[in-house]
């Protein structure tokens, strides 16, 4: 073999261990890298199932976390993926990320609790026989998470209302200014009974007290509710004396002081089961969505299965 052929023997050579080493170490260096942290209840979860599933080929990769919450999934093609986080006694969660080349990205997950009697203590087989207190935890739930909800979005026209009273009544009040005002109360009024209707109807679970934030956000709906029901008869006698070309007198005169009063105790009630840190004297950590407690649920359930083991052993005896 001549010198010339040696060398590109070599070249070969060479550009063989490169296409197996170096090469696949920098398509590997490209890939994208996924990471970051599951908490829930203020702690970090461990054992929770992170699915990865490109939106691109529909190929996924599962991994769990760690006893810190942290995982990581290395080895992405570069693209959009929907990121799935489920564990035990949490909601599922998830979300849509974009994955550059050769970045690592980070996505954090903060579960919410799913409240139910197995996330009590209780075991499957306690659970079974508990179904009829299940779903009325599982129906008052949904209910006062859209009760919450629906009171968040009633304060916007509320305070919209108390703005526009100043255009409505008094020396600078307008014909126009009280058109605006009548309508915002209108909505706030639609928007009000239908928020209450979901706390109104939602189904008590037997042998559950409320406390704490709870107690005096009930305790404000006896001072709102009255008040959402005189302020537009208030508003309605007003508005009938000015048209008659009279002075506001008698209870009509009321309406502005009613008005407010209402939307200070319904503000208190939002801010009892949203923020109890912010009204001194009420308990800190309780469910705020939820009118009860653990473990008056727990003393409940375990009073209807004792009752419900009476029941059998009566009925063994007879």
């Amino acid at each position: 073999m001549n010198g010339k052929s040696t060398k590109l023997v070599g070249v070969l050579a060479t550009l063989a261990v490169w296409l197996l080493t170096v090469a696949p170490l920098g398509a590997q260096s490209r890939g994208a890298t996924l990471s970051g942290t599951v908490t829930g209840a203020g702690s970090a979860v461990a054992h929770a199932m992170v699915t990865v599933e490109s939106l691109i080929t529909g190929e996924s990769k599962t991994t769990e976390t760690d006893a810190a919450g942290r995982y990581t999934v290395p080895d992405l093609a570069p693209g959009k993926y929907r990121v799935s986080v489920s564990a035990a006694g949490f909601n599922k969660q998830t979300v849509t990320v974009t994955l550059s080349a050769g970045l690592t990205h980070t996505e954090n997950f903060q579960l919410a609790s799913a409240l139910s009697l197995q996330s009590l203590g209780f075991s499957k087989s306690q659970t079974q026989s508990n179904s009829k207190e299940q779903a009325l935890l599982n129906k008052r739930s949904h209910m006062l998470q859209i009760h919450q909800k629906l009171g968040l979005i009633t304060a916007i026209p509320m305070i919209a209302t108390l703005v526009a009273a100043t255009q409505a009544g008094g020396r600078h009040g307008s014909p126009t200014g009280r058109d605006v005002h009548m309508a915002l109360g209108a909505a706030t009024a639609g928007l009000y009974w239908a928020t209450a209707y979901y706390a109104i109807f939602a189904p008590r679970v037997p042998g559950v007290k409320t406390r704490g934030p709870i107690r005096f956000h009930e305790a404000m709906a006896w001072i709102h509710g009255p008040g959402m029901i005189l302020t537009p008869i208030l508003g309605i006698l007003a508005e009938q004396q000015r048209n008659k070309g009279k002075r506001v007198h008698g209870m009509a005169k009321y309406h502005g002081l009613v008005a407010i009063i209402t939307a200070s105790a319904f503000g208190l009630a939002l801010v009892s089961v949203s923020k109890p840190g912010w009204i001194p004297g009420l308990e800190h950590h309780v469910a705020a969505l939820f009118p009860f407690h653990h473990r008056d649920i727990l003393n409940a359930a375990r009073r209807s299965q004792a009752s419900k083991a009476g029941g059998a052993t009566a009925e063994g005896r007879k």
